[in-house]
């Protein structure tokens, strides 16, 4: 392999490492939805007491909030889609479904067939387009990460 293409190929996976490391911090910051929070209620102590009581139980472990150094680098990260060219929007479909990583277990979200069920195209096709669309990402970046 030459020097040229293994510089290539670290590029890539630095970028497709950064990507995922954006999705992670993206599903650990806890949105529910845009715009202002809904009505909330807060159980006094003894209502909560009463609720252990009866088997209840909290909720399963999340991943810790990021902090603003981690957001920051999510919005740089997932700013590179834009250097995936407008007309091939199904590669940055594609690239930001695979980036969403859980960030307890480090699993994709997304497999590769349910990409390709999302795209109407075989999952072997989807692998593709997504090495296309993190190569876009890479020229734009002039072969580096940033």
């Amino acid at each position: 392999m030459s020097g040229a293409a293994c510089h290539d190929l670290n590029a890539a996976e630095s970028v497709v490492a950064r990507l995922e490391a954006a999705g992670a911090t993206l599903l650990a910051m806890r949105l529910r939805a845009a715009g202002p929070a809904g009505v909330r209620s807060s159980m006094p102590e003894p209502v909560r007491e009463a609720c252990e009581s009866y088997g209840w139980v909290p909720e399963p472990i999340r991943a810790a909030i990021p902090d603003a150094e981690a957001i920051t680098a999510m919005d740089e990260a997932f700013g590179w889609l834009a250097l995936i060219p407008p007309h091939r929007r199904v590669l940055r479909r594609i690239v930001a479904a695979r980036s969403l990583v859980h960030p307890l277990s480090g699993r994709h979200c997304m497999t590769w067939r349910r990409v390709g069920d999302v795209v109407g195209a075989s999952h072997t096709a989807v692998r593709v387009w997504h090495a296309q669309g993190i190569a876009c990402i890479v020229l734009g970046l002039g072969g580096g990460h940033g």
